[in-house]
């Protein structure tokens, strides 16, 4: 008897789960097949097969496989191995992989609610079945996929909800996590109008001889048709170029003059013409690409550390070439989706149709029609996009770039698998045979000294492109401003001196704040109460824009207090400063020029970025203010100077990363200035100028602040000299958090001895009601990672047994950010 085990896309589902492949079934089915499987006594999932097998389980009863999706697989073989290093590495169920990796349109169960699509008009398109369906929903606004099956009376109706889907016909609302999740995406079909072929002129001039209107219409329908050498054309492009009103056109449809029809529109971007060939490299990049392919001879992985706006992509665009030329596909990674705005429109002026784009702000039918075309005989040759885009079906991967390989956007927090994009992208490169180049002005720690090391290789690019200097840096110490009484704005006087020299030169400016809002947190001035989030152990951000008190971490918003509740005085400060308060002040400075700002929650539309971004490019904006969206690898012509607010709080937080990341983020901001043609200036405001760490910044000296930073790391066995594992504990009890926790900590030592650290209160103990506690592994290189993941399943064992402790919430964190 032939078994399937199925991978289904459920948090809870450990391992795949074993099936019984029907006889029919038999000769068709294949790894990575989507199939239909019953779960629970009433429920089926559309799952993934991701082994056949003639072992017979035992200890359960074998349900069967209900039917089959489709006749080819969806999921690859390179893409199911690195599912389970994932599940295995990042200690996440297959499920949870599974549900991560896939498109929502592919994960089906049988209470998806399905809903018609009002602007569908298809019906000729659709098979019996699917008909049927279609006319179920015109009489209820939406059904219970299992409910529409009893109703039509077919076995399996989910390939047929697939095909309506595909088609437009219908959308879903999910049900996959206990909940209802509208979809609001709007399926994109068009009206076509072409000529009635058996209308006879004769009849024509009969119906429309007392219908001047539809006379023209038709003559101009006629006449554009046979300007463009086609039968039919879109109703839309037809309406804006003749210039008519959509009745008169409907009359003549209505008459039958006309024919109407509804066809799927792609919602993958259309024929792209290339636009230019790449660029010839200076000296310096082409001595590091020729350095880079013959890294690729002897190491899988090669660092490019170059310096800002050294022409890093440029460099790129030359490997993407070389690879596409030997048949091969490449994958381009960026950590935010600001960052595929300017790349796409750079990438597509040089390769046109073959780059697809993939990242989370395109919806879910694109995501699942852009899977559907690289699996296709004709996929994308290159996809650039953020971290999901890893789990694409790649079939001849030959080049991993992972641009700004440094940045923490590229760890996934929640929810589970809490991957890295960077390291599963060189276990996935390595699976397919392919090569990664990993890229940045300030590389981390642990990816420098596995080059250093001799791990990976490591390629320099010391120069800007065209030898343009790097920014000159000046620190001005604000502490000292204020006890002067100089400091009359949020921006230093030197600051407002250079943006107003760069815009009386024509020239724009970026501020640099990392906090939004309009300031940090409110306090009365008479006992210091400060107003915090009745969920989460945290102040509150006060946003002036929406006038309202706003928790970061669960997004509850609430009012403003006219009065405090502890002692009723009315006097409330603001205290620090936001990016609202930074554009407030700006505008107030500097009223003739427009300033804007960028951070999430100015930029929440599907083009809002881009919007920013080319009115920034157009200088449509001279001065823009943001978070550390501005850091990221963002290319801009005209910027002269970029001022860095408040730079003390990139330090002062409870973390061994923080000078790390706090010299990344001022140096990559720095780098914003100066790009082109004149060298930049930077004003970095500090209140402690004389931490050395400004030392390494005004330098430019990452190999020197490395070697700093190493030292104290190995003293306290830190990587690169370790991993760490954060195992975190939650219950809307803290006494039952704190027990379980030292449960959970005491079981660890028992095997694990001092590697084990706490349990301990995390800087914010408690999020969304529920109370925090962690247990922190240090573990070194060497030690076994199944045995270490075997003591710590035990000890969670341990503690699931415990009746007290049966609503705990445990989660894993591997190699924490």
């Amino acid at each position: 008897m032939l078994f399937a085990d199925v991978i289904l896309p459920l948090p809870f589902a450990q391992t795949a789960l074993t099936y019984i492949v029907p006889d029919e079934m038999g000769h068709v089915v294949s790894e990575g097949m989507q199939v239909i499987v019953p779960f629970g006594k009433y429920k089926l999932y559309t799952g993934i097969v991701s082994r056949l097998h003639h072992e017979t389980p035992t200890g359960f009863e074998v349900k069967e496989i209900h039917s089959l999706v489709d006749l080819k697989p969806i999921v690859t073989k390179n893409q199911l191995s690195l599912w389970e290093w994932m599940s295995f590495y990042y200690m996440a169920s297959i499920g949870e992989v599974c549900n991560a990796a896939l498109p929502s349109m592919l994960k089906l169960e049988s209470e998806t609610i399905v809903s018609l699509n009002k602007t569908f008009s298809g019906d000729e398109s659709l098979s019996p079945i699917e008909a049927k369906i279609v006319g179920l929903l015109q009489y209820s606004s939406s059904a219970k996929i299992e409910k529409l099956g009893k109703t039509v009376g077919v076995k399996s109706v989910l390939p047929h909800i697939h095909s309506l889907i595909f088609k437009g016909a219908v959308s879903v609302n999910e049900t996959i996590r206990q909940k209802l999740v509208h979809r609001t995406e709007k399926i994109r079909t068009e009206r076509i109008i072409r000529l009635n072929p058996e209308m006879d002129k004769d009849t024509i001039d009969l119906l429309l001889k007392k219908h001047k209107k539809q006379r023209k219409l038709y003559d101009d329908v006629s006449s554009v048709l046979t300007k463009k050498n086609t039968e039919s054309c879109p109703r839309k492009e037809l309406i804006r170029e003749i210039g008519v009103q959509s009745y008169v056109m409907d009359e003549l449809v209505a008459k039958n003059i006309l024919e109407q029809f509804t066809t799927d529109v792609s919602r993958i971007d259309k024929t792209v013409e290339v636009q230019r060939k790449p660029y010839d490299l200076n000296d310096c990049q082409q001595a590091a690409l020729l350095a880079i392919k013959q890294s690729f001879k002897q190491k899988q992985v090669c660092l490019l550390h170059g310096v800002t706006s050294s022409g890093k992509t440029e460099v790129y665009i030359h490997l993407i070439e070389e690879i596409l030329q030997n048949g091969g596909q490449v994958l381009y990674l960026v950590p935010e989706i600001a960052l595929t705005t300017q790349l796409t429109h750079r990438l597509r002026s040089v390769f046109g149709s073959k780059l697809g784009v993939y990242h989370s702000k395109i919806n879910d039918s694109k995501r699942a029609e852009i899977w559907q075309k690289m699996l296709s005989p004709e996929p994308y040759e290159i996809i650039l996009g953020v971290r999901s885009s890893l789990f694409l079906p790649f079939s001849k991967l030959g080049l991993v770039i992972v641009d700004e390989e440094h940045e923490t956007s590229y760890k996934q927090q929640d929810p589970s698998p809490r991957y890295h994009a960077r390291d599963t992208a060189i276990v996935m490169a390595q699976q397919a045979g392919a090569k990664t180049l990993l890229g940045s002005a300030t590389p981390s720690f642990e990816s420098y000294y596995n080059a250093q090391t001799g791990k990976y290789d490591l390629v320099t690019l010391s120069k800007r492109f065209e030898e343009i200097d790097l920014p000159e840096i000046r620190l001005e110490n604000v502490g000292e401003l204020r006890r002067k009484r100089k400091m009359k704005s949020i921006l230093s006087p030197s600051l407002i001196e250079q943006i107003r020299q760069a815009l009386a030169n024509g020239e724009q400016a970026i501020i640099f704040r990392n906090r939004r809002g309009f300031a940090s947190m409110l306090e009365c001035k008479s006992c210091g109460w400060t107003p915090k989030c009745k969920r989460c152990d945290v102040s509150l951000t006060y946003h002036k824009f929406r006038n309202e008190l706003k928790c970061h971490y669960c997004n509850a918003a609430y009012k403003v207090p006219t009065e405090c509740p502890v002692c009723h005085g009315t006097q409330i400060d603001i205290l620090g400063q936001g990016t609202e308060q930074v554009e407030e002040e700006t505008a107030n400075l500097f009223p003739d020029a427009v300033s804007a700002r960028m951070d999430t929650d100015s930029a929440r539309g599907k083009r809002s970025y881009e919007k920013y971004i080319f009115d920034f490019e157009a200088n449509k904006i001279q001065i823009l203010i943001g978070t550390q969206m501005l850091a990221k690898g963002l290319d801009f012509e005209n910027v002269s100077v970029v001022g860095i607010l408040s730079a003390d709080s990139l330090l002062n937080h409870p973390d061994f990363r923080s000078y790390e990341r706090g010299f990344q983020m001022m140096l990559q901001t720095s780098g914003r200035a100066g790009r082109k043609n004149k060298r930049g200036t930077v004003v970095i405001q500090a209140s402690d100028p004389s931490e050395p760490i400004y030392r390494f910044v005004e330098n430019n000296d990452y190999h020197g602040f490395f070697l700093l930073q190493m030292g104290e790391r190995k003293n306290f066995r830190y990587p690169p000299f370790s991993r760490l594992l954060s195992i975190v504990l939650r219950h809307r009890k803290e006494t039952v958090a704190e027990a379980a926790s030292q449960q959970m900590a005491d079981a660890l030592r028992q095997t694990l001895s001092n590697r084990v650290l706490g349990p301990a209160k995390p800087a914010v103990s408690c999020k969304q009601s529920y109370y925090i506690r962690e247990i922190l592994l240090k573990l070194e290189p060497g030690i076994s990672p199944q045995l270490v993941r075997k003591n710590i399943f035990l000890a969670e064992q341990l503690v699931r047994g415990n009746i007290q402790y049966k609503n705990i919430v445990i989660s894993f964190n591997v190699d924490p950010m």
